[in-house]
């Protein structure tokens, strides 16, 4: 999908070429399951009591990068869900991404400022961590990714299916105040469900589709659905009144909405060209909505790091004049 563009990166020509560590990477018994199909899947594991992955504190690890959105959805959620002393985070540099066809890919820096080490298996690139699960794998390498400690394999690569179960997955090891967010509550599931449909499409994924636009015809046709999304949430927003996408209540729109909000006066303007209108100009209810969660609620403005965000945006640039834009 488009919308992982900027996070995740194919590793070119493998069945053409051996590289050492793949020699020695590891093949754990859930490498091929229906937690990753086949060497091209990602994974789709989950943690539950009594699953195959169950909840323990600091068996999980979650590989990230400061300036992708999705990763940032993950990232937040665990904030919000009290897990930061429970599920600890490797950070990769926002750049380079790789040559031209995405190889090596995201790189562990620590001297770079908000980047880490690996702080697992002192990886040099991230590749190197999906190599350990799956020694076959011909998929990309993508932040957000959680890895298990016990079983030695990763248990999800998917932003989506992790933001929707760190809300349960881990209530009865956090405090009350942590345990009772609630951010896909039952009697909202249903407006979710829907909105979060044509977020996705249109906003979250939006962006990088007429960003990443390889023709006039192909951005006219995708940037207009990007503002369409905004005008409706700017309506929704303003009907329910706030402070929340849906009212009184914290929702995992607020998440999707706000890792694509914060990015887009400052890097998908000018850069991805949507720039049919600033949401701190145009869009007034959506940019109060979003500096009220920034400022006043916890969680958001410690996993936002405009740094990483423009860093990494602005490395993008020459693929995106390339493009036309």
């Amino acid at each position: 999908m488009l919308a992982k563009d900027c996070c995740r990166l194919t590793k070119f020509g493998l069945k053409a070429l051996v590289y050492p560590h793949q020699q020695l990477a590891k093949m754990t018994s859930t490498a091929l399951s229906d937690i990753h199909k086949d060497h091209s899947d990602s994974w789709h594991g989950k943690v539950e009591k009594d699953g195959h992955f169950p909840p323990r504190s600091g068996r999980y690890h979650l590989y990230i990068g400061l300036f992708c959105p999705f990763a940032h959805r993950a990232n937040l959620a665990r904030h919000l869900k009290g897990l930061t002393n429970i599920i600890d985070i490797s950070i990769v540099k926002p750049y380079p991404k790789g040559d031209d066809n995405g190889w090596p890919g995201w790189k562990f820096d620590s001297a770079y400022p908000g980047a880490t080490p690996d702080k697992l298996f002192d990886s040099q690139y991230l590749h190197e961590v999906y190599f350990k699960a799956d020694k076959e794998y011909k998929g990309k390498y993508s932040v957000p990714a959680l890895w298990d400690t016990v079983e030695e394999t990763l248990v999800n690569t998917e932003s989506a299916e992790m933001l929707r179960w760190f809300q349960t997955s881990f209530n009865d090891m956090v405090d009350e105040e942590f345990a009772k967010v609630d951010l896909y509550p039952e009697e909202l599931r249903e407006k979710i469900d829907k909105i979060a449909e044509w977020m996705a499409s249109d906003l979250n994924t939006g962006v990088y589709k007429a960003g990443f636009a390889p023709d006039q015809e192909t951005y006219d046709k995708n940037v207009v659905p990007v503002f369409g999304a905004l005008n409706k949430l700017e309506k929704i927003i303003a009907e329910n009144r706030g402070p929340y996408v849906l009212g009184k209540k914290l929702t995992e729109l607020d998440i999707r909405l706000y890792a694509t909000a914060i990015r887009f006066d400052t890097v998908y303007h000018q850069h991805f060209k949507c720039n049919l209108g600033f949401i701190r100009h145009d869009y007034p209810v959506i940019n109060n909505w979003m500096k009220h969660l920034h400022w006043d609620v916890k969680g958001f403005k410690e996993s936002t790091d405009f740094k990483h965000i423009k860093e990494n945006v602005s490395q993008l640039r020459k693929l995106l004049i390339f493009h036309g834009r």
